[in-house]
């Protein structure tokens, strides 16, 4: 997704003079690398995260369309502040890139680990978000962030690797609207992010015929497609890395409730604890109760 990515708004700015990467102490990747030689469209202002995001609202306030880059947990976490006071009370069109989000950089340890960032990020107003399940809809997602005119957006992506699943998707990326990407019947997954690959190879491990949907829009929420999904399935199964506090699971259960569904809602979300070991992202989220294996029980 970092190569994606890179690759995409590097094509933009080539037809978007205005668009500008504000990156905190990290090397650009593939194409973007070719705005920081000698172009304006690239700065860096090192282990300066707080500076990053009030270097974006000033280049914002001024016309231009800047995304602050750099790793999921201080893109977010670090500059909290200034996002909430430079960008969001100001409502300024600034997109901020949160790479190697969730479980990703599992290797790091617990301050490389962006697991509550949907929840802090939906706390804020006029914050919206997108979570790109792969490289295909980052494409349609950054192509989003580069015309937006109006409120700050945070874009969760992943770090490399990922693979694509939406290719045959019978829907397209829209902007709000979750997408239906595998059609079945009585159980459908509602996921988000690189983790809709634990949804397919469940789809290959089990004979029953089930939906697959990318809730890639966390803010604003696709409240009314969820309630015709829950007039269809019987058991919907929740799957994201992320926190169970604020994220997917907590929004699906809502309305759940309040649209008196009678079905069944299984969620697969991180516990509410800090995660002190090392290891592969799915060594760690088995450990938080994660797994093929453990979702494909649940459907029996």
């Amino acid at each position: 997704m970092r190569d994606k990515f890179s690759e995409i708004i590097f094509k933009n700015s080539q037809r978007n003079k205005n668009i500008v990467i504000v990156a905190a102490d990290i090397s650009p990747s593939g194409k973007m690398a070719k705005l920081q030689k000698g172009s304006s469209s690239f700065i860096n202002v090192g282990v300066a995260e707080q500076s990053m995001i009030g270097v974006c609202a000033g280049l914002a306030i001024g016309g231009k369309k800047p995304f602050a880059y750099t790793i999921a947990t201080f893109s977010l976490y670090r500059p909290f502040e200034m996002i909430r006071n430079d960008l969001c009370y100001q409502n300024l069109p600034v997109t901020i890139v949160g790479m190697g989000s969730g479980t990703t950089y599992s290797t790091l340890g617990g301050t490389h680990l962006s697991t509550e960032d949907i929840s802090i990020a939906r706390s804020l107003p006029n914050m919206r978000i997108i979570a790109p399940c792969d490289p295909l809809e980052l494409e349609d997602a950054v192509n989003f962030c580069c015309k937006n005119k109006t409120s700050p957006i945070y874009l969760r992506i992943g770090k490399s690797g990922e693979k694509n699943f939406t290719q045959n998707s019978r829907e397209k990326w829209t902007f709000g609207k979750i997408r239906k990407v595998l059609n079945g019947y009585e159980t459908c997954i509602l996921t988000y992010g690189p983790i809709i690959k634990l949804a397919f190879e469940v789809k290959q491990n089990i004979k029953e015929k089930i939906s697959i949907y990318s809730c890639h829009t966390l803010k604003p929420f696709d409240e009314k497609r969820v309630k015709t999904i829950m007039k269809k399935y019987k058991k919907i199964v929740v799957l994201e890395d992320h926190s169970k506090i604020g994220g997917l699971s907590e929004l699906i259960l809502a309305e759940g409730y309040k649209n008196k569904y009678k079905g069944k809602i299984i969620s697969f979300s991180l516990k509410d604890q800090f995660i002190n070991c090392y290891g592969s992202q799915s060594d760690l989220q088995e450990k938080h109760g994660i797994s093929v294996k453990k979702i494909i029980n649940s459907l029996k």
